[in-house]
């Protein structure tokens, strides 16, 4: 059987970002990490809607040495122990790495895929910036912009702008 999935971006989707030097960023520890409103509510109504769950997050902060893999690992664990979550992926790298998992790549959702026998084509991706969406695009499914008025340096292409995850499920739900 082939899966229908949602592509979640971490943070900012799913868990609130932080503001540092003016930016706003991931947060680098455990205390930092907050989970926003509605998102527990919004994953499991995908969940009972039929779509695979699967989470697709860029951590450069890892191989910069900001945060531990282990305080990382420790925030994925909440998020599985909140939601109803199939996978969680991660790239590590920071763009000089030249890695085929980091988004604005498809790796991480071409993997997952790969794994969890996804159609691409029936499936969305929802992010805060703009390499979830060209992620999205590249891999073939509909795109979710969750706008926070932050300014996006590169291309933008959503299918549907909304203002957070539980607004884009509401719309996941109409399409399917």
């Amino acid at each position: 059987m082939v899966n229908r999935a949602v592509f979640l971006d971490r943070d900012g989707v799913l868990n609130a970002n932080i503001e540092r030097d003016g930016k706003q960023v991931a947060p680098t520890s455990l205390a930092e990490f907050r989970l926003l409103p509605g998102v527990v509510d919004a994953v499991t109504k995908l969940k009972a809607a039929g779509f695979t769950i699967v989470v697709v997050t860029n951590q450069p902060d890892v191989a910069t040495g900001r945060t531990p893999l282990a305080t990382v690992e420790a925030m994925h664990d909440l998020l599985r122990e909140k939601m109803p979550l199939d996978a969680i992926k991660a790239c590590f790298h920071t763009d000089k790495d030249n890695c085929a998992c980091r988004k604005p790549l498809p790796g991480m959702l071409l993997e997952a895929a790969r794994e969890l026998d996804i159609d691409l084509g029936a499936s969305f991706m929802v992010g805060d910036r703009w390499r979830d969406t060209q992620a999205g695009l590249a891999a073939g499914c509909r795109t979710i912009f969750v706008d926070y008025g932050h300014f996006q340096e590169g291309p933008h292409q959503p299918d549907r702008t909304v203002r957070s995850l539980p607004e884009a499920v509401s719309f996941i739900i109409e399409c399917a």
